[in-house]
């Protein structure tokens, strides 16, 4: 009986294997806090020319609260013919490549896969166009939606010189420090429509194609980079980061180089650890993580409780620019006043409204977290209203569920080790 069963469940069984991968490359993109956020990338044709065309590429961050520090981004793709780009303005590529074929003019890249990276600020003006030369830095959309976008322009030959002649580029790739992204075809769509500067004439580009590129937690850091630690005014422990968070001290090959913080000539022995400059040497802890956030609940009162939130770097090769905290925690509707971080409900769904996002203040300088030392930490507070039936101490009501720095999940302590 057993041998005769074995037919009819293999075509389920290979059904569920089939379903459960399908489901899996679907939904490695989908974030819960910013459900509808990516980046998209726009190519707007505005002129053809005798063996090709001239466009502008734009990427809007329409995340709510990842963004690209430096170094910034880079995007590759790769053409559908033998197309070459004779000149940019606001971007380059990062290499020419063989060009060798061309006895006249030089182009700018002969790469069947050109990478592009954003130019530095400070470039010339007849080098420049809107939205570029930012260092390949792009804002959250929720922090500042005026630096949230990037564009450079270039002039395409050996391409289409029609609509029907162009070849949409393929194998589009964003890649930033940090988060990491999975980018779909290009689609050709409704072409943009532009407003001159009186505001009295609308233009249009000649063709558009985007590309729409999503967060994917399947592509980003191979081990953690934040950690969560906890106190309370109402318990005397305090529940440090989980041991090994981004790493074991003994294997750094996983969380990278760690140096004690009473290292004589700290600054010398850190800087000879090697010349990538962006590769993380934290200070040596049980967790090894290069952030560390505390919740620490500190006052208690008859209608209001008080949190005060502190991020210390443990890098000693970063400064953290425009940094950002997401948090969830079911009180955030009952928010009465926050100091020390600019604020912003997230509310993902309009049911349900438990995360916020916290940053720093240029106002207060602390929207740079320094790296590791004295002056490597922010603090911010912020006062809830009670909600007598919800709030319980006693069950570990008053910390996070989650919390995001910088878009990167931070591990948290077992809610058995709560302070209750």
């Amino acid at each position: 009986m057993a041998f005769s069963l074995l037919p009819k469940l293999t075509p389920c069984i290979f059904f569920l294997v089939l379903l459960s991968s399908t489901c899996f490359t679907s939904t490695d993109a989908y974030d819960p806090l910013d459900p509808n956020g990516n980046i998209t990338i726009k190519w707007d044709v505005m002129s053809w020319t005798p063996d090709g065309y001239v466009a502008v590429v734009t990427m809007n961050n329409f995340q709510r609260y990842r963004h690209i520090t430096l170094p910034g981004w880079y995007l590759r793709w790769t053409w559908a013919k033998k197309e070459v780009i004779w000149s940019m303005m606001g971007g380059q590529t990062t290499e020419q490549g063989d060009c060798s074929k061309f006895k006249g003019g030089v182009p700018h890249s002969c790469m069947k896969n050109p990478t592009v990276v954003d130019l530095l600020p400070g470039t010339p003006y007849n080098q420049q166009i809107a939205n570029c030369c930012k260092g390949g830095v792009l804002s959250s959309w929720v922090q500042d939606p005026s630096r949230a976008a990037a564009s450079f322009q270039l002039s395409v030959g050996r391409a289409g010189t029609t609509n029907r002649t162009v070849k949409l580029p393929t194998n589009f790739t964003l890649e930033a420090p940090g988060p990491r992204y999975t980018c779909g075809q290009a689609k050709i769509v409704r072409p943009t429509k532009f407003i001159t500067p009186d505001k009295r004439r609308v233009t249009q580009a000649l063709m558009t194609w985007q590309v729409v590129c999503r967060y994917s937690q399947f592509l980003t850091h191979k081990t953690p980079t934040c950690c969560l630690s906890l106190s309370s005014f109402h318990n005397n422990t305090i529940v440090p980061c989980p041991t090994c968070s981004c790493g074991c001290r003994s294997n750094s090959s996983q969380s990278g180089k760690c140096v004690n913080p009473g290292t004589p000539h700290l600054a010398s022995f850190v800087s000879g650890f090697g010349k990538n400059e962006f590769s993380p040497t934290v200070q040596c802890t049980n967790h090894m993580c290069p952030i560390r956030v505390n919740w620490h609940v500190k006052l208690n009162s008859e209608k209001y409780w008080h949190v005060k939130i502190t991020i210390t770097n443990l890098n000693y090769r970063m400064n953290y620019s425009d940094w950002n905290l997401a948090i969830q925690h079911p009180n955030f509707d009952h928010r009465t006043q926050v100091s020390g971080f600019t604020y912003k409900l997230m509310t993902p769904y309009a049911s349900i409204n438990d995360a916020a996002m916290l940053w720093g203040m240029k106002s207060q300088h602390n929207d740079v977290l320094i790296q590791a030392g004295p002056n490597g930490k922010v603090e911010g507070d912020v006062v809830f209203r009670k909600d007598k039936a919800t709030l319980r101490f006693d069950k570990g009501w008053a910390f996070p569920r989650r919390i995001y720095f910088n878009g990167d999940t931070c591990i948290m302590p077992p809610p058995s080790a709560y302070p209750f």
